[in-house]
């Protein structure tokens, strides 16, 4: 859990919202510094079919996260990536993507 805005932010709960847009494969979610020093949600994503990565698609992944949840809560940058770090096991490593 981190903080944004004065209000605690659950990357999972960031993450499930995400997993249901039909584009995405999965996705993790950490909280990254803007430039003003502030933690922002950033998503990392990775898609069904990875060659649909765009800035519209950013655009309406951050949309549909927003009709779902706070707009705290939505992320402020969207990363397109072809497979998340993970360890042997399958869990993602988020110290990574920090």
């Amino acid at each position: 859990m981190f903080r944004v805005s004065g209000e605690w932010v659950s990357p999972i709960e960031v993450e499930s919202a995400l997993v249901e847009h039909p584009a995405v494969l999965e996705t993790a979610v950490v909280a990254q510094p803007d430039e003003n020093g502030l933690l922002k949600p950033c998503a990392f994503v990775t898609l069904k079919q990875p060659d649909s990565a765009s800035e519209a698609l950013a655009g309406e992944l951050h949309e549909f996260v927003r009709q779902r949840l706070a707009g705290y809560k939505s992320p402020r940058r969207i990363v397109f990536m072809e497979e998340l770090p993970k360890t042997a096991t399958g869990k993602v490593q988020r110290y990574k993507l920090r």
